[in-house]
């Protein structure tokens, strides 16, 4: 069973709710919450296989800009962006999202195209709670 904040990471990662409805859903957690749900997008995108070279996608993808701390950082290859001031925590997000939406998918593609067991590659139900 996937607690909630999964699936609604994956279905942000899967098209399957608006970004913009991710972002308002992240921006009304508490900033210890929004820092967890960093940590969990983090070891999300090294499940789904994400790599350097996604990177760039990313940013695009984000539509935060480049030179935003967390784009530099992960353009390092650095992840540590839930340690950041809270103001750079929502950038992260996006960033996050689509970093894990790019790796994500190829993984389906690859993967589990076929179809699969993954819990969380077979979202079909109408929303859940989100809280």
């Amino acid at each position: 069973m996937l607690y909630a904040h999964e699936v609604v990471l994956n279905e942000l990662a899967q098209g399957l709710r608006p970004t913009a409805e991710g972002v308002e859903w992240f921006e009304g957690r508490s900033e210890d919450d929004q820092r967890k749900v960093l940590q969990a997008l983090v070891e999300f995108c090294g499940q789904a296989r994400a790599c350097e070279d996604d990177v760039p996608e990313s940013i695009a993808r984000s539509g935060i800009r480049p030179t935003h701390t967390p784009a530099v950082m992960l353009t390092k290859w650095r992840f540590g962006m839930a340690g950041l001031p809270a103001y750079e925590l929502t950038k992260s997000f996006r960033l996050l999202v689509a970093l894990f939406s790019i790796a994500d998918t190829r993984r389906r593609t690859q993967h589990c195209a076929d179809g699969c067991g993954h819990e969380w590659h077979n979202l079909s139900d109408p929303r859940r709670d989100a809280t």
